[in-house]
């Protein structure tokens, strides 16, 4: 089993070393990415302990039907994500572990990935023109967010924007897809024909257990993260971020859950707040987290709702990819 956190700080020491995390270092680990090509800074990229792939994708996905599921309780949090005749789930205990699956719905080729140390997950459309893209781990991090890569060009892409940093691809952006993470009591409550992710093989990693215990109540993200802090946040507080159509929309957790609902944008953005879901990087069991609710992001458009893209990160994240967004505390 990989020993994450460990291999998080031991690289964490190493990060003040980061020209070793040259072209050169990546093409050792197996890499044939176009490094010629990037948008960022090489050196802003740092190793985050695993080789690539060491910490696995998700790339043949097998499903349970919910009313089959009882390794998972009420507030266990799952990402889900809905098509015209499906309803899915995937439980963070499982991508906690592996961060990226390849799925295909109703013939619609995705990949649902979750990045622990941003609190990130995000689901994005895998198909770019007519090539169909396969995405896998490279175990390096940018501002402590998972760099994925695509094994068809093996282009690296930046998880919380989705967009490709280095290599043939670079400048192109996946497209983000409406998905919300809720508890699975709730799911199971909206769609009780719906399916649940499983574990091809449960003795492949501790599933259920928090490689990451505490992380979230720390007072700043392990050293691994070199960008700046906000200056009027807690970096580590909650913080939604809404994808409206005409803009970015960022509101904290605290602010919503105050209010049980709040609207962005002179009202055409709602997010609302309920109680009940449990947090993925809390105590050493994921289920056993304490209660940090969930959120629902929606455009108000002709008096009908239409799901947003959104996520509930960490307000350094933010600060990181959006350094020039507002975030409404109240």
């Amino acid at each position: 089993m990989i020993r994450i956190v460990g291999l998080l700080l031991v690289a964490a020491g190493l990060a003040g070393q980061s020209a070793l995390a040259t072209p050169d270092r990546w093409r050792a680990g197996g890499f044939t990415t176009d490094f010629s090509k990037h948008t960022v800074p090489l050196d802003e990229i740092l190793s985050g302990g695993p080789p690539k792939d060491g910490i696995p994708s998700i790339d043949a996905p097998r499903f349970q039907p919910v009313n089959e599921v009882t390794d998972l309780i009420d507030t266990d949090p799952v990402i889900q994500v809905l098509t015209t005749d499906a309803a899915r789930a995937y439980p963070l205990r499982v991508l906690i572990w592996h961060e990226i699956v390849n799925d295909e719905i109703d013939g619609r080729p995705l990949t649902v990935t979750y990045c622990p140390l941003c609190n990130s997950a995000i689901v994005f459309e895998r198909q770019v023109g007519e090539e169909v893209l396969d995405f896998g781990t490279t175990g390096l991090l940018r501002h402590s967010d998972l760099v994925m890569y695509d094994r068809q060009t093996e282009t690296f892409w930046q998880q919380f924007t989705g967009e490709a940093i280095v290599g043939a691809m670079t400048g192109t952006t996946l497209k983000m897809i409406p998905s919300r993470t809720l508890p699975f009591g709730l799911f199971r409550e909206l769609h009780p024909n719906g399916k649940v992710l499983v574990p091809e093989n449960t003795r492949l990693r501790d599933y259920g257990r928090n490689p990451y215990v505490g992380y979230d109540s720390r007072a700043a993200p392990y050293p691994l993260y070199q960008g700046g802090l906000p200056a009027d946040l807690p970096p580590m507080a909650r913080v939604i971020v809404v994808h409206a159509p005409d803009r970015l929309h960022a509101v904290t957790l605290d602010a919503v859950r105050a209010a049980g609902r709040i609207e962005l944008g002179d009202g055409a953005v709602a997010v609302t707040w309920r109680a009940g879901m449990a947090s993925a990087l809390d105590t050493p069991q994921l289920s056993g987290g304490r209660d940090v609710g969930h959120v629902e992001a929606f455009l108000i458009k002709d008096n009908s709702a239409e799901p947003l893209v959104h996520d509930v990160t960490f307000a350094f994240a933010v600060h990181a990819f959006h350094p020039g967004i507002k975030v409404r505390q109240d």
